[in-house]
């Protein structure tokens, strides 16, 4: 019995397996495969040209090998190195590589597309090790997502050729840093309305914070590239927003944003009347034309002060005739037109995206975010 066990632990020892070799060895057989399938479709690539196979002498030839050069290619299994065919008079341009170059290339925007959607950097490198046997670094997502900056920059500087008649304002509030402190940075954004009925993404520019200047930067930067014939901006009551479009659009109306006017009067009344206040608000919107909504405001207004609610009459009073530029225009644009809702929409999905990210490096990088996501949407009007 003794003897049998020695034999036992003899046969242990021979079956036992280095698992690094063989993964060393499978490596290699994987990639000694991807290296004579390349070469072995070459060498059918150049058959085919030629009209014969190798060594083959036929009078329908259509020309002759002149031997080959070495060629480095790095896939996925490693680098391999290929024969390159060389004929004697027709050129060869194989398109062999230019495939696999696409599918590598589809990889990276992939990898764009999964971190542009909000899928955080450490889950990419999950799907990825997932997906393809080995994760990314965050670096190597990082050095894609510049790859995207000068497109993001053509994007951005495009001519606007189309007329766009109504036009959304905006800004987000994004977190960079700067000297070791954490600070705001305003990402400003226009939205259009083309003749087809949907909505453009017509500009995305880094502005310090909602100021004068930023905005007059930002509108003029959208002159500069073809924005004419707007009759009407919506937006928040920004004073700099303000006085920018009167200084580079001043034919163009300007619509106050009806839901960010509520809540302006609901910020002033008491949580349990805000139900009644906006009944009463709403009112003043669903009349007929402009003479009958002012008429509808002042009764409001008496009833608030009745109310004891003299700060929200006051803003009633005061902001009215702002949030009524709408009625000059058709009837069935009313209700897309008077409020910034179309383009908060879309500011929330941003919202959603840089939360995914917190605090940017600089207030480029959280511009360039902005502009790829919003590049690569189209929405309805």
């Amino acid at each position: 019995m003794k003897k049998v066990a020695k034999k036992d632990t003899g046969l242990k020892q021979i079956l036992k397996v280095d698992e690094t070799v063989v993964q060393s060895h499978l490596d290699e057989v994987v990639r000694q495969s991807v290296e004579d399938t390349l070469n072995g479709m070459l060498d059918a690539e150049v058959d085919r040209l030629c009209q014969m196979k190798r060594y083959e002498r036929t009078p329908d030839r259509a020309d002759t090998r002149a031997g080959s050069y070495d060629r480095s290619l790095h896939t996925k299994a490693g680098e391999v190195t290929l024969r390159m065919p060389k004929l004697r008079s027709l050129p060869f341009e194989t398109q062999i590589i230019e495939r696999y170059r696409r599918r590598e290339s589809s990889v990276e925007e992939a990898l764009i597309e999964m971190y542009l959607a909000g899928v955080s950097v450490r889950r990419v490198e999950d799907i990825t090790e997932a997906l393809w046997g080995s994760k990314v670094s965050p670096s190597t997502v990082s050095e894609l997502n510049q790859k995207l900056a000068v497109r993001i920059e053509d994007w951005r500087n495009r001519p606007i050729t189309a007329k766009h008649a109504y036009v959304w304002l905006d800004g987000i509030w994004l977190k960079r840093s700067w000297g070791g402190e954490v600070r705001n940075v305003a990402v400003l954004v226009a939205v259009g309305v083309n003749a087809e009925g949907y909505r453009d993404v017509l500009g995305v520019l880094e502005g310090a914070k909602e100021d004068k200047e930023s905005w007059l930067g930002f509108l003029r930067h959208l002159k500069e590239r073809g924005l004419a014939g707007t009759e009407l901006f919506t937006s928040d009551r920004c004073a700099g927003l303000i006085e920018s479009l009167g200084e580079v659009y001043p034919d163009a109306r300007w619509q106050r944003c009806v839901v960010h006017w509520y809540r302006n009067v609901f910020s002033v009344v008491p949580r349990q009347k805000v139900g009644l206040v906006a009944a009463m608000l709403k009112a003043i919107h669903a009349q007929e034309d402009r003479e009958a909504a002012r008429q509808k405001a002042h009764d409001v207004e008496k009833k608030l002060l009745a109310m004891r609610l003299e700060k929200a009459a006051k803003i009633v009073r005061e902001g009215v005739d702002e949030t009524l530029a709408y009625m000059a225009f058709p009837h069935e644009h009313w209700l897309k037109i008077r409020t910034n809702n179309p383009l908060e929409r879309i500011m929330r999905e941003i919202r959603r995206r840089t939360r995914v990210v917190g605090c940017f490096p600089d207030g480029n990088s959280a511009m360039l975010l902005v502009a790829a996501r919003l590049s690569r949407r189209r929405f309805p009007y």
